[in-house]
Order: structure tokens, then sequence, then C-alpha cells
């Protein structure tokens, strides 16, 4: 019995030690993209675009810095007509039909506080990217989580984009939180129904993106709370709720980055200049959105 139990020990060590040794192994640059080639004629002109943009290689290089177990896809293709974005079996898919949403949904002309529609694009593009990645770090990391997944999943996005400068992470985070302020009014009333989703509605995502931006720098997003996008009640306690985050994000997560290629990543320009001239919509004419 003595030996039978000796041997089943040294047969736990051995699996132990196999499993800690296929848990060393992550290393960064494990994402690999791809542009799937749309069913519909009217993806057409986003599936050139992107590609010639090299937006997916972008996201590539940004995500870097994160140690992987194995290689995680992201690929831009069609949905059958659903405007979404979801990570299932290490791949993330964006799908055309949510690009063009975004396209459609963006505001004409640069708005009374200064968000230009490229940043109605591009911050709900980044927001959404990193929201699916979060999802693909707590199953390939077997990251716990307490509270929805989806909540979760925000909060990395979220923190992640308050990393970068200042300008760009307030560029990133107005656009986000005016995609959702508009898809919840164009829902208005809601039903309450859309209260039983796995996500927050439109309007409880935009007030959480905000108050954990505001949390972040209050004096970088105080107009937040003194032009009365974020309640002050709710404001008061933003500091503590991204401390919450942050301390979560770097003691689930943290140890998975290389910080020195984190750095170079982060201390890099990612957005275009709003006052580029360039398209509004694949083949919209040209005009100057920093108007």
């Amino acid at each position: 019995m003595k030996t039978i139990l000796a041997l089943t020990a040294a047969g736990m060590v051995l699996v132990a030690a196999t499993a800690t040794t296929g848990y060393a192994a992550p290393k960064t640059n494990r994402v690999s993209v791809s542009y799937v080639v749309p069913k519909n004629p009217a993806h057409q002109p986003i599936y050139e675009r992107m590609k010639e943009r090299r937006a997916l290689e972008r996201l590539k290089e940004f995500l870097s810095p994160f140690r992987l177990p194995s290689t995680l896809k992201v690929k831009l293709a069609g949905c059958d007509g659903e405007a979404d974005a979801f990570y299932e079996d290490d791949e993330i898919t964006i799908c055309y039909e949510y690009i063009n949403e975004l396209w459609t949904n963006m505001p004409a002309e640069t708005t009374a506080d200064g968000m230009a529609p490229m940043d109605a694009i591009m911050g709900p593009l980044y927001d959404t990217s990193l929201h699916e990645f979060g999802h693909a770090l707590f199953d390939m990391l077997d990251v716990p989580q307490f509270g929805r997944e989806e909540d979760a999943a925000d909060q990395v996005s979220a923190y992640i984009i308050l990393q970068l400068g200042k300008t760009e992470a307030r560029r990133l985070i107005m656009g986000t939180a005016y995609a959702y302020m508009a898809e919840a009014r164009r829902a208005a009333p809601p039903s309450l129904k859309e209260f039983a989703g796995e996500h927050g509605t439109p309007a409880q995502r935009a007030f959480n993106l905000l108050c954990m931006a505001y949390g972040a720098d209050p004096k970088l997003f105080g107009d937040f709370v003194t032009k009365g996008y974020l309640p002050k009640k709710r404001a008061d306690v933003c500091e503590d709720e991204y401390q919450q985050v942050a301390y979560a994000f770097e003691t689930l997560i943290g140890r998975h980055i290389d910080r020195t290629l984190a750095k170079r990543i982060l201390d890099r320009s990612w957005l275009p200049e709003i006052t580029a001239r360039e398209k509004l919509r694949p083949g919209s004419p040209t005009r100057n959105k920093a108007q």
C-alpha cells in the first residue's frame, strides 16, 4: 500500500510539474489576423479600407505584449446580417456589419464637445476589440471573475484604453461613450427584457465607462461631471471603482504582460489626427471633419 501511495504521489508531482511547465510556455506576439472576403458586396469597401489601413495588423501589434499560451486568431468577417463581434475557441470575430453600423451612425461633423466623427468609429471599434480580448484573456489564462463576465470584459477594455496617452485615451473614451448613448437613444424607452441580458444596457455601459475614466483621471475627465454627463453621486465613488479594477487587472493579468514591450506600445500614437482629410464612409466624398 505504501508503494502504491508513493507511486501515486510521484505521478501527481510529475503531472503538476508538466502542467507548470506547460503553463510557463506563454509567449508574446501570439496573435494572428485575417480578413475574410465578404459575401455581401456592400461590405467590399469596408474590407478594402480596413486592409489598406492595416487595421488588424495594428491591433495585433497593440496586443503583442500579452503572453498567451497559444495563438489568438482575430478575423474580420461577414456575420449573416448581425452587427456584432464575439470571442469563441481562441478566435475573435469582428463583423463587417458592426463596422458598417458604426459608419452609418457616426455624427456628420465634429460635436460641440470636440469629438470628431472618426472618434465615434475608432472609440467603439477599439473598445469592442479589447472587450472581446478580455473574454479571450479570461478563457486562455483561466482568469477568475466575480460578477458578470460581460461587465468584467468592459472593465478590461476601459482599463487598457486608459493606459494610453491622455489625448488618445480621451478621444477613445468619448467616442465609445457617444456610441453607447446614441444606441440608448435609438432604443428608448427600453423594455424590461433588455435588463435581462448578459450585457448591461447601452446607457449603463456608457455611465460605467465615464465613471472609470473619471476615476482614473478626475482632471482630464472632469468636464464629464461639470457638464452633467456623469451624475456627481456616481462620480464620488469612481476613484474607488477604478482602483478596484486596476488592482484586479494588475493582480490577475499583469503578470502575463511584457512590461518593456508594453511601454513601447503605450508610448506610441495609435489614432489618426482629427485634422486629417479622409472619407467619412467607404465610397463617400472626401471632406474635412475638423470643422
